[in-house]
This record gives structure tokens, sequence and C-alpha cells, in this order.
């Protein structure tokens, strides 16, 4: 029934065509529709032409589909009239796009010189190499060129970045002024973002929370010019949604302008234009209603018959706006019948032509080439970004009289120190650098790792955000995207997982789906993992990273001291600034503050400062890993973060109770895994021990570890220890569930007799 419906609806528009009669005065190309209206005769015909167009691509689609050459049938029919949006805002207004948004990008691209809108879509429908978007990779609305960041967005989830992008606009503005240097990439002051979504997706949390952020970053005093575009077809796949439900829902809010785009094709062009000139003269965000229906079911496999009545069908197909244009052009004099159906025909021709030959077009069969833009390593670069020299003057102005290397040996500090004083060295290596989450300001951070901060660099380079993790995330993707380094926080790890799409989905994503032309460089600091003493539960005591480490292309780095966090946070913001990486730089808490090793008050767990002097040694990459005891070879432990220090306490009582030596690596990084490393002090040692400090079932490294070596042809012997698959409790039964230091040795006693 779906294909016979795409039937039926290009006969209603032929028949139409074909009765429609010429009306008595024709308008001159530069006259408006209607008195008031800057709606054009020649734009409408424009209008009505990119609308046209996007309903030859979406019938081609499911063409293609039918005989097996092409690979996504969600189509744009329907929602049309966005198309308006397309012709009114300007190609640097950035554009985060909802997957019904074929006729805006038609629009849109017509505004670039030399594009080729349907031309680029049938490659993206026919996933071929040479599609200008994903390079084959995703059927996506994408354009450096327009500014249309492609993505894969289908709940609202770039709501988020287009309100940190809003933000950032503003934000970059006065960087600039500071840093005397361009920070925005070619957008002027007055650009406005906007992003659109279904009436459906407008209910999810991560919708919710974009907006939240916009109303509460325009009370908090910011600009926020964002554009929120609801194209309400009132559906979501089968479920309906309530009538007036969006306008209920969103108008009156305070801190958000409300629209409602309906009606014939000029006055939705004169609401969407009042509605784009508000955002763009007042920077505050924007609510846009864009009425619209859905045509032949959510996707190509979604039977619509199955829960619509026939009858309920045939009166959505009557509503078909571009049915509404053409009678509406004929009607004031825009257009006549004869030209209407020109630009059908001419239009479904130039489709089927393209899509015959987008069909030869090469695909990707290469390995390499599908995951060049993934995850981009350029060591050389990072090393060279990482040790790059920064002003004495600059940093004596910041830290004071005396440098952190310069200090006393009787003043090492901890792991939390050194992070802080990595972090006012990085800030001044990069005056694009933004540093925000929640508490990281005037507090200075739950733990104190972000004190001064704020004090020393002002609050338009460190400054607190509302609590939501979603937010935190997707304003860092905002940041990003418009030229500024977001180094981010997350208060807790386990804060982490309610977001965690925003990571997943959408930032590291990116560079993916837009073949390397967008991306989202940034740093998400994470304070996490357990051993706070019975401190907190399990919100504050979070033991698992596998979320993260599932995640393709992200980085994460673990330090276990201060000294090491100060060389790995060097290497983790030159991965971002230099090749667009998203890392992730997890903070154990217990650490912070842990100044002593194997005896109260030794502080062998204080370190000095590595100078940021320009050498090799002043930052560590992913694949350096710690060797302590390098001419033991007993065993192995290969550890990270609380379990090394527990480790190296094991290690000393192996050698004084059994006389057994044994070598203990730090992995620093844990995302990409050390394989190099582990397999040569693996083949040296013989046997090896893991300490996992995470829970035993897919939450840290240890199963992809031995894996890994036995894929390797590793014969010796191998032995994990691992936490309790359970939540961390309170107080003393807190040491029951999280592994021990006694295990570890035992474990070690057992691997090396």
């Amino acid at each position: 029934m779906s294909a016979d419906r795409v039937t039926i609806v290009e006969q209603n528009l032929d028949r139409q065509l074909a009765e429609l009669t010429e009306s008595a005065r024709l308008l001159a190309a530069d006259q408006p529709l209607r008195p008031g209206s800057s709606l054009t005769a020649a734009r409408a015909r424009d209008l009505f032409e990119d609308m046209v167009l996007s309903r030859t691509i979406d019938i081609a689609a499911r063409a293609l589909k039918a005989r097996g050459e092409g690979f996504y049938t969600i189509s744009s029919a329907g929602h049309e009239l966005n198309a308006t949006l397309g012709a009114l805002l300007r190609p640097t207004d950035p554009c985060l796009l909802h997957y019904r948004s074929g006729a805006l990008f038609a629009s849109r691209l017509r505004q670039i010189p030399g594009s080729t809108p349907s031309w680029d879509v049938l490659l993206s429908l026919t996933a071929s190499a040479e599609d200008p978007a994903s390079g084959g990779r995703h059927k996506v609305w994408g354009s450096r060129g327009a500014w249309i960041p492609p993505q894969t967005s289908t709940i609202a989830s770039h709501l988020p970045k287009a309100v940190g992008m809003a933000f950032a606009i503003g934000r970059a503005r006065r960087l600039e002024v500071r840093a005397g240097l361009p920070l925005l990439k070619g957008l002027p002051k007055d650009s406005i973002v906007m992003c659109s979504f279904g009436d459906a997706s407008s209910n999810h949390a991560t919708a919710l929370s974009g907006i939240n952020a916009a109303r509460w970053g325009k009370r908090r005093g910011n600009p926020m010019p964002v554009l929120f575009v609801c194209e309400d077809n009132k559906r979501g796949i089968s479920v309906e949604t309530p009538s007036r439900w969006v306008q209920d829902t969103w108008d009156s809010r305070r801190h958000l302008h409300f629209f409602d785009a309906r009606g014939e094709v000029d006055e939705v062009w004169d609401t969407v234009e009042l509605a784009i000139r508000t955002c763009r003269q007042q920077r505050e965000p924007v609510f846009l209603r864009l009425d619209s229906i859905r045509l032949w079911g959510h996707a190509g496999s979604d039977v619509e018959s199955a829960y619509r009545s026939l009858k309920e069908i045939e009166h959505t197909e009557s509503r078909d706006p571009i049915l509404a244009a053409s009678r509406r052009l004929t009607e004031v004099g825009a257009a006549t019948p004869a030209q209407l159906k020109q630009i059908v025909a001419s239009t479904r021709a130039r489709v089927t032509a393209s899509m015959e030959e987008a069909t030869q077009r090469p695909k990707l069969t290469d390995v390499d080439e599908i995951l060049r833009p993934l995850a981009p390593v350029e060591p050389e670069l990072w090393q060279a970004s990482a040790t790059r020299a920064i002003a004495e003057k600059d940093r004596r102005e910041v830290f004071g009289r005396r440098l952190p290397e310069e200090e006393a040996s009787s003043t090492r500090r901890t792991l939390a120190a050194r992070i802080n004083q990595a972090l006012h060295d990085e800030m001044l290596r990069h005056p694009e650098m933004v540093l925000f989450g929640e508490d990281v300001g005037r507090k200075g951070g739950v733990y104190g790792v972000s004190q001064h901060l704020q004090e020393r660099f002002g609050q338009a380079r460190c400054f607190d955000t509302l609590l939501d993790e979603t937010t935190i995330l997707g304003v860092a993707q905002g940041a990003a995207q418009v030229g500024l380094l977001p180094i981010l926080e997350i208060q807790y790890l386990a804060y982490l997982h309610n977001a965690i799409d925003q990571l997943r989905g959408e930032a590291c994503s990116t560079s993916y789906f837009s073949n390397g032309a967008f991306q989202n460089p940034m740093v998400v600091r994470i304070a996490g993992l357990g051993y706070q003493k019975g401190f907190g539960g399990h919100f504050h005591n979070d033991n698992s990273i596998g979320a993260l480490r599932e995640i393709p292309g992200l980085a994460m780095a673990c330090p276990a001291r201060g000294d090491d966090a100060v060389r790995m946070l060097r290497g983790a913001v030159a991965m971002a600034s230099e090749s667009g990486r998203v890392v992730t730089f997890l903070e154990p808490i217990a650490l912070y503050h842990e100044r002593d090793l194997y005896a109260d008050g030794d502080e062998k767990w204080l370190c000095d400062y590595p100078a940021p002097n320009g050498s090799a040694a002043a930052a560590l990459l992913p694949g350096e890993v710690g060797v302590y005891n390098p001419e033991a070879s007993d065993v192995l432990i290969i550890s990270y973060a609380n379990g090394l220090r527990m480790s190296l306490r094991a290690a000393r009582r192996l050698e004084a109770e059994i006389g057994k030596r044994a070598r203990v690596m730090d992995l620093r990084w844990l995302n990409p895994l050390p394989h190099e490393a582990l397999r040569k002090h693996a083949e040296e040692c013989g046997r090896v021990l893991v300490v996992d400090e995470c829970r035993a079932t897919g939450a840290g490294v240890a199963d992809a570890i031995i894996a890994a070596l036995a894929e390797a042809g590793f014969v010796g012997r191998m032995k994990s220890v691992r936490g309790l698959d359970c939540y961390i409790p309170l107080a003393d039964a807190a040491n029951l569930i999280m592994l021990s230091e006694e295990q570890i040795y035992a474990a070690a006693m057992e691997v090396s007799a």
C-alpha cells in the first residue's frame, strides 16, 4: 500500500496542476504575494522548486530501496514548508537538522553558488564514497560550506549542542578581544543557530534539557541566539501527538519566544521571518512550531495502514503542502500553471538522471578509509603541540614569583594540586580554551582541582553551568564546533551515565559522519573510581568504565600520579586541539589528596611538577606506559589508578616475604590500550597478573588485556583480580566489594609460583 500511496500523491499533484487556471493578474518577479510580505513571486517559485525537489528525491529514495540500490527511506514528504527556513536563514547561521529537513537543505544550498543538492543527497542515499556529507558512511544532511554539521540525531539529541553553539558564539567574541586573535570559524557576530526536530522527539529528555538550558542561560543574562524549530506533524511513528500538545507545552514559557507558523506559504514565510528576526536581534531563544503533515508513514518499512484508516490517510494527503503552495502561487499570480508544470517536469527529469548516475558511483571498499575520520592518530602533531613553549612572563603572572617546577623538594604536591597547575598552564598555552562544569568556578571544584582558575582567567573562560550533564556535554560540542577548546568537568563518573549518548551518539560520531569536515575537540574531565574510605556510596564511588571504553574513537586517559597527570593532560589537550579528538580524562578521587605510598607519612605519592620546557618528556601520549621495577621479571603486574598504588604495595610485600620480584606497569591510557608495550613486558616476564579495580563483568579492562595477550600467542600464566559485580555500599562494607591489596598479593603469589 505504501508504494500505491506514493503514486497517488504524485498523481494528485499532476491532476491539480492540470486543473489550475491562470490568474488574471500576474505578479512581477519582485512583487510580493500579498502586501507587507517579503515573499516575492520569484522567491516563491524558487521555494516551490525546492519543495518539489525534496519530494522527488523522497520518491527516488523509495525506488532505489526497491531496487536494492538505496539505503534510506525516511522522507521529508509533508514537511516541505521547512524550505522557508533554508531560504531565510543565512549560510552563516549554523543549522542542525531534523531528518525530515530535505526541502530546507535544498533551499539552503540554493544560497551557495555551484551547489548541487539533489546530486549530493542521491550520493548519500546510495552510500557512495563520493557523498560530500559523510563520504558514504551514513545518510545525513551536511555541508561544510553551508554550515550544516552532519548528525544522526533521531531523538532531538542535537538540541544541547545547538544551545552550546549559540552560547559559544557570544562567548568566543569576548575571548577574541582578550586574546587578540580570531577564534570563531568564519561566523559573523549576529549569527544565530537553528535546530529542527519533530513533535514526538520534543518530549525526549535531551530536548527538554536543551530548551531548558537555553532558557536558563537567558535568565542568567547570556546571549542565547538559538532557534528551536519543531516540525509538528502530530505523530511519532504510529503514536499520535495529542491535539495542540506542542503549543500548550511551549507557548507562554518565560525566557522563550514562541511563534506558530501555519497557513498559506506566504503566511508561513512571514512567521518564520519574524521568528528569525526576533532571535537575531534580541539574541534570545525562540521556539518556532512549523505546522506539518507526514506522508507515507515513518519510513519505507512502516506500513501506515496498520494503524491509520484509509479515510485518515486520504485526509492527510489532501493537506499536501505542495498542493497548497501550487494553488496559492497560481491564485495570486506568482506563477502560471505552465511554469509550475515545467518546474515539476524538469525537477523529475533531473533527479531521475542523477539517480541512475549515483548508483554507478564508487562505494567504500577499504577498511582503512572507512575508519579514517573516526579518530585521527597524529602523534608528531600532538607531541609538538603539547610541548609548545609558554611565555615565562605569562606564567609568572599567573603562578606568582615562583613557578611550580621551581618549588623546593619539600613542597612536592598531590595529584589534585598538579592537575590544577597543569590546567593553568594549558589555559595559557591555548587562549581558545574554556573550562566549565558544575561548581568549577567560584568554588574551584568539589575537590579543589579548578581552584583560582576563574580568579586568574575570568568568568569568560572558567564558569559554572546548571546541574545537567547532558547540557554540559552538549555545550562543549557546540563550543568546539565554532572554534573554542572546551575542557569540561563531570563531577562524578556515575553522573555521566544519564548523559552518555552526548558522547556516544553525538560528540564521537561527528568527525566520522562528516568525513572529518566537522569535529568536536574537547577534553572531558571526570572524577571517579572508588576507595573513598566508605564515603558517598555508589554515586561517588563508581568503578565502571565499560560504557566509555565501547565508544568508537573515544580516547581515555587515567593518571594515578600527579606528575603523570600533568604530562597526560598536556597530551590530551594536544589530541583535542590538533586532531579534533574527544578525550576523557578520568581522575581517581581517592588519589586526589593522597600523600603516602608504603607507610603513613612517607609522602612517596607526592611528586614534582614536570616543567613545560619543550622536551619530549614533558608530555605523555597514548601507548606510553609507566614501568616500576623494570629489572624484575618474576611476574608482570598490570594496573592503573588506585590499582597501581595497591599493586606497588603488594609487589614490595611479595619481595620481602617470598623473594619474588614483580615488575609493575601503569597503563596510564585505557583507550587505546598499549598493546605493544603489554606484549613486550609480558614476554619478558612470562607471567601476568592484571589488577583491575572495576567491576568484574565488562566494566574495566582486564578481559580486553587478557584476550589480546592470548590472541597474540602469549603462552605464559595469566590471571586477573577484579572488583565484585555490585554497587559500592557505605562504610566498611565497601571494602568487601572492592578489590583489596590482600587479594592482589595472594594472586601475585599464585601466578608467580
